[in-house]
Order: structure tokens, then sequence, then C-alpha cells
């Protein structure tokens, strides 16, 4: 077993603390990897206070994981010692369903495997995530991270990016399109980003008019204060599609009523509680469509990573230590951040 170390929740009451526990060892199709960066994500936050109510604790959060290989099994032929690579939402799937054969492991039928809060298949226990100081995966579940990238901000990529890219790609955004993401936040900038370098006409939905500079610096041509009824108005029945990354409930009427005929929204937050439940009249007037998406399968994934190799697209974050992990939970509460926080891992031997 390899003993590794890192903050985790032991309770939905108590704050994450300095933890030490065991990974599997070393298979021969595994790559172990001491983690450089992790970026936190609203999920973190839901699974260790217990807000969906399947947390099995201890539980250790974050999978949004950039790191070193420094170890392979003599099985890997797509990875060395020294690579620098990247971890997400999934370690594992059952590889032989009908999802797992199209490369749609986050559809598996049988289930995948979650980076944390995940039964570990070989070893019987539990996985645990990024917030430490080393992992062990298997290597078809492991990312290359272009070189051009930086590190700390390309790790939300493994989250952020690849939730907003997937619909965006599923729903063939592109040149001609107008398009909305819904709320400025982790989700939302990458979805202003990567719509934006897709040659889509983005338009920013937010509460808060002081984020209009800031929506149009991350490439939106328009940005709406969905609380004004008349800035709304303006925009009914005009987007081919609308990317909702809110991860609170509320009403999603106003923004199916923007949509053109065929038009679809897709849903990528995940509030703790269900949104109101929309008008089925203001889907059935225009034959529009109300969808969901989860993350992306790992090919998509490489793909995205790609894509922003390509344009140099990164997340906005701010660094954080690991010691510090419950007061940016409060602030990620408050939106209190620009736009996703990372932790450096190196302070995690400060702790």
């Amino acid at each position: 077993m390899l003993a590794s170390t890192g903050f985790g929740a032991t309770s939905a009451n108590e704050p994450l603390s300095k933890l030490d526990f065991q990974r599997r060892d070393l298979r021969p199709d595994d790559v172990q990897i001491d983690i450089l960066f992790c970026g936190v994500c609203h999920s973190d936050l839901h699974t260790a206070r217990n807000e969906w109510g399947n947390t099995i604790y201890p539980v250790v959060p974050g999978h949004e994981i950039i790191g070193r290989i420094t170890r392979v099994g003599n099985q890997v032929t797509r990875f060395k010692e020294g690579d620098l690579a990247g971890v997400g939402c999934m370690v594992d799937s059952c590889q032989h369903c009908s999802a797992c054969s199209e490369g749609l492991e986050q559809y598996c039928e049988n289930g995948f495997v979650g980076t944390y809060n995940g039964e570990e298949g070989h070893s019987g226990g539990m996985t645990y995530g990024g917030y430490s100081n080393n992992i062990i995966v298997r290597d078809k579940f492991v990312l290359r991270i272009p070189d051009k990238l930086d590190p700390a901000g390309a790790a939300p990529l493994l989250c952020a990016g690849i939730t907003t890219y997937s619909p965006l790609r599923q729903w063939k955004v592109g040149p001609g399109q107008k398009v909305g993401i819904v709320g400025l936040g982790g989700l939302g900038h990458m979805g202003i980003k990567l719509a934006h370098a897709m040659g889509a006409h983005v338009v920013l939905f937010t509460t808060s008019p002081g984020k209009r500079e800031d929506a149009k610096r991350l490439g939106a041509d328009d940005v709406v204060i969905s609380r004004d009824a008349q800035e709304m108005r303006a925009h009914r029945n005009s987007f081919d599609f609308i990317l909702n990354t809110v991860a609170a409930p509320h009403p999603l009427d106003p923004f199916i009523e923007l949509l053109k005929r065929d038009g679809t929204m897709t849903l990528v937050g995940a509030p703790a509680t269900p949104h109101p439940s929309p008008q089925v009249f203001n889907l059935i007037f225009g034959r529009k469509r109300l969808a969901g998406s989860l993350i992306g399968g790992i090919a998509e994934t490489q793909e995205m990573l790609d894509f922003c190799g390509e344009r140099d697209i990164v997340s906005d974050i701010e660094m954080i230590r690991i010691q510090d992990i419950n007061d940016a939970y409060e602030r990620m509460l408050k939106s209190d951040v620009k736009y996703r926080f990372v932790i450096d891992m190196a302070s995690l031997r400060a702790a």
C-alpha cells in the first residue's frame, strides 16, 4: 500500500483537516502521480458536507488534479516517469457497457468510479481525491497536459473545462450561433471562454451588474442582467443554445423563453435541492428542449485539453494553501473568487 497524506472531512459538520490514509499498490496498468495542483470544485463542498446524501467518511475531495508521474506499471506504454499528467472526475469504469465502448465513460451503465467518494474495486475501500500528496490511477483515466498550458491554470480544466466543453460540442456550438451562458463562476467563466473560442456570439446572463466588464474581458459579446425584465424581453426567441451553469435552485422559465424554436438549454450546475419545475407550455410552444450534461469521456477530455492548448485557454485562478481550504469553501459560497481556487499542494508539507 502507498502511504498518503491529505486534507479531508471526517463528518458533515467538521472542517477539513489533515488526514493520513493508504492507497492501493501500483498495478501493471497504473501510474502514480505526485500532485502539484488541485482545483476546488463546488462538488467538493457538496460532498464534504454530505449535501447530496451519499458521502462515506472519511472523504478526501479533489478531482481537478495536475501532477508529475513518478512510477508506471509494467504494462503502461502511454506515459513515462516525469510526464506532466492530469486526473479529472473519474478513475475507472466497467469498460464493457455500450457507453464505455463509445468513449462515454461518464455515462457508464454500471456506474463510473469517482476520483473521490467512489468504491475502489481493487482494494475494497473508497477512492480518495486530489487534496493530497499523491494518487494512483489506471492509465486509461490519465490525461496528457499540453506543454503550452500553465499547470495551475490547467487544473480546473479537468472538471470546469470539460463540464462546459462537452455540451458545447454535443450541441454543435460554432460560428453564426447565439449562445447564452447563465452564471459567471467557475463553470460560467470557462463556458464564455470556450464558446467564444468556438466562434459563437456569446451572451452572459448574470444577476450582478458589476460583472459586465469582466465578462467582456473573458470573451462575452453582450451581458444581460437576468433580474431586469426589460433586458430579458429584448432577447426573447433568439438563442440557439443556453448553457446554464448555476449550482443553486432558480426558475428556468425565464431562460427557456429566450430560446429559438428547437433551441436547447442544458443544465450543468448541480444544486443541492431541485430547481422549480418549468412550465411545460414553454417547451411545447417552440419545440424547445431542456437537457443535462455530465462532464465528458476521457477521449473528449483529452480533446478539450488539446483544444485549450492550441488556443492557450486556462482558467482564471486564485492560488491558495491547503491550510486555507475551509475559508475557501466559505468564500466559494459567497461567489468570492475569480474564478476558481487552486491549491498549491506543496503547502501540504507545512501542514
